[in-house]
């Protein structure tokens, strides 16, 4: 299926301009689904993948298909979404209109609802749940840099997709329980948020006590939410879920040697919510802290941190400005 038909990225943007670039330098045949805006920046200046381990791969734009005509998806053995929450139902409307009915669907997306929507839409075309667990910056003049590290989880099925899709330098994984696997993202990303109140690179957030003890607090409350749902978040990492907290709230020599052992962040990374500030765009602070919230409403878990950091971010939203510059303590109010 792969080697035949085109792995097509609807929504390129960084994630998937990145992980399509990816796949592209493997050999894959690559399609991308774009706005005029990156499809005018990759003619001009190619495709140019950097990584926070200092690696480099570049291609020239004719080694991908690029096109802002959903048409595209017309010889799709497989599609991954990339696009943000809200754009879900449209762009499933598109697969459905152009895509085989065989296309194997991959949502790469922030959240949980996003696989929901895909199979109400897509007619009974296979869709499978997937999780990124590193970030991509868009850095311009079609450079676009992965700044902390991680495989790829997808849903497991007969077909192996995930194996299908596994690249060098970007290796992705079968999980057997991918719905875990997402909260567990989903719980980790509620720093998204913080990273984009504070304006600070995640790297020197992480390296700052009071801002992880503001971390595991929120952290402590979508925990507590699952935990009322039934709900078993898995970790990506090799700390269990439910001891990070704690660990956040270590001294920072302790946590920064766990966290050297566990994960690489470059110095400059940041979550992709701060660059939706930056670019005066809406967040996706809804399908994150907001299915949170929703789940603790239905449990009767209290969750006040929570509900502040999402009135910041509507606020921050609204003035216009970027990102606001705020302090732990100006977010606990």
């Amino acid at each position: 299926m792969v080697a035949d038909r085109s792995i097509v990225v609807a929504g390129a943007g960084a994630i998937g301009c990145f992980v399509g670039g990816m796949l592209a330098s493997a050999g894959r045949r690559v399609a991308l689904l774009v706005r005029p805006r990156v499809k005018t920046e990759i003619e001009r200046f190619g495709l140019r993948l950097t990584d926070f381990d200092g690696s480099e791969k570049k291609l020239d734009a004719g080694q991908l298909a690029l096109s802002e005509d959903p048409s595209i998806f017309h010889s799709a053995g497989i599609v991954l979404v990339t696009v943000k929450s809200a754009d879900t139902a449209d762009v499933a409307d598109q697969i459905a209109q152009h895509a085989p009915q065989d296309a194997v669907i991959v949502s790469l997306q922030n959240g949980i609802g996003n696989v929901a929507v895909l199979r109400e839409r897509l007619g009974g075309r296979p869709v499978l749940a997937g999780m990124v667990p590193f970030n991509v910056v868009a850095m311009g003049e079609g450079r676009f840099h992965r700044s902390s590290s991680g495989d790829i989880h997808v849903g497991a099925d007969a077909a192996n997709t995930a194996g299908a899709l596994s690249v060098p330098g970007l290796n992705m994984r079968a999980s057997g329980d991918i719905t875990g696997v997402q909260w567990g993202k989903l719980i980790i990303n509620l720093n998204n948020a913080l990273s984009a109140l504070s304006d600070m690179p995640l790297a020197a957030q992480l390296a700052n006590r009071d801002w992880r003890r503001l971390f595991a607090d929120q952290m402590a409350e979508g925990l507590a939410a699952l935990h009322a749902a039934g709900i078993a978040p898995v970790s990506s990492t090799p700390i269990p879920m439910n001891w990070s907290p704690t660990l956040l709230r270590l001294p920072d020599m302790i946590f920064n040697a766990i966290l050297g052992r566990t994960m690489k962040i470059d110095p400059e990374a940041r979550s992709s919510m701060w660059q939706d500030l930056k670019q005066g765009r809406k967040t996706e602070i809804d399908y994150l802290q907001g299915a949170v919230i929703a789940l603790a409403e239905q449990n009767n878990v209290a969750v006040p941190l929570m509900r502040r950091i999402v009135a910041l971010i509507r606020e921050a939203e609204h003035a216009g400005k970027g990102p606001p510059g705020l302090s732990p303590q100006q977010i606990r109010g």
